[in-house]
């Protein structure tokens, strides 16, 4: 059989599972993953190869109606990948019925001609008899080429969803090397993983608030690796927040976010946290570029 690859978007309203079907997909973590939405800001690539195929998998920002100037950039960069794919995954959650967040991601694929698999997710919270109803909801939407349910989550039907983009891929090579997993530098995957527990460990305002730039990576003699990083947030407020009594917030988010470095590198990490207060920073160009959303490629 001959070499198929190609590259797949997985496209869908925030919080319904797209990082986790990444990670799934790669076999390793390299989306942080949230129940809070929009927790993607970036589209972060990672690549699953085997001895038939090599899928590259695009996850993109939870599409919504933008709040800000970063918002903006999500969304475009979101809509983005539907040109340029072999395959688009549009990941619904299959505990909700069909809603006009979804409907405007429908009508962006009336302008494409890439085949579009409808992936209903979360299927080990509902019962087998209601996805019925919900799949004749979507197929009254758009002719999807093909309609998927699994659980991202506990791994059900995700084979078949492999099986099946396989299928649409076209013959191609291998574009990366058979043990690489994302094209992302291990610096980016380094901040998110501090951004992730940010999220984990704070509520309310600060989660969207925060942005993490890694401000050195650096191995040392003993094979251990020093990390400095400065936790960007909007007011003194938030700051207070993340810095916590005596310091303790902050040296928890270090303490969680070091053990999933760790298992990421494979070396001991020491890290550094800071946190600065840059006002309005989600509204700032200068701002959005100097933190990695570079939306002049983008943004009109």
């Amino acid at each position: 059989m001959s070499y198929r690859s190609g590259f797949i978007s997985i496209i869908g309203r925030p919080n319904v599972g797209k990082s986790t079907l990444l990670n799934r997909a790669v076999g390793q973590k390299i989306a942080i993953m949230s129940d809070k939405p929009q927790t993607t800001r970036n589209n972060i690539q990672g690549v699953r190869t085997t001895e038939e195929s090599q899928m590259v998998f695009i996850d993109t920002p939870g599409i919504h109606k933008p709040k800000h100037r970063l918002g903006d950039f999500m969304l475009k960069m979101a809509v983005n990948t539907l040109t340029g794919v072999d395959v688009i995954l549009f990941v619904v959650n299959a505990t909700e019925q069909p809603g006009k967040g979804d409907q405007m991601i429908i009508d962006r694929f009336q302008s494409v001609s890439t085949p579009v698999i409808l992936v209903m997710n979360k299927i080990d919270l509902v019962h087998p008899e209601d996805l019925l109803p919900l799949i004749d909801a979507y197929n009254s939407l758009y002719a999807f080429n093909e309609i998927i349910p699994i659980s991202a989550k506990e791994g059900n039907h995700f084979s078949a969803l492999l099986s099946s983009i396989q299928e649409k891929l076209p013959e191609g090579p291998q574009y990366y090397p058979a043990d690489q997993v994302t094209d992302h530098p291990e610096r980016f995957i380094m901040q998110e993983l501090i951004r992730e527990q940010v999220l984990y460990l704070t509520r309310e305002e600060v989660p969207h608030s925060v942005a993490v730039v890694m401000d050195q990576v650096k191995q040392r003699e003993s094979g251990a690796v020093y990390a400095a990083a400065t936790i960007i947030v909007e007011r003194k407020s938030q700051k207070g927040i993340l810095i916590g009594k005596e310091g303790a917030m902050l040296k928890k988010i270090g303490q969680l976010a070091r053990t999933e470095m760790e298992r990421l590198l494979g070396s001991k990490i020491y890290l550094e946290l800071w946190v600065k207060v840059k006002e309005d920073w989600r509204n700032r160009p200068h701002h959005l570029h100097e933190y990695g959303f570079d939306e002049r490629e983008y943004l009109d």
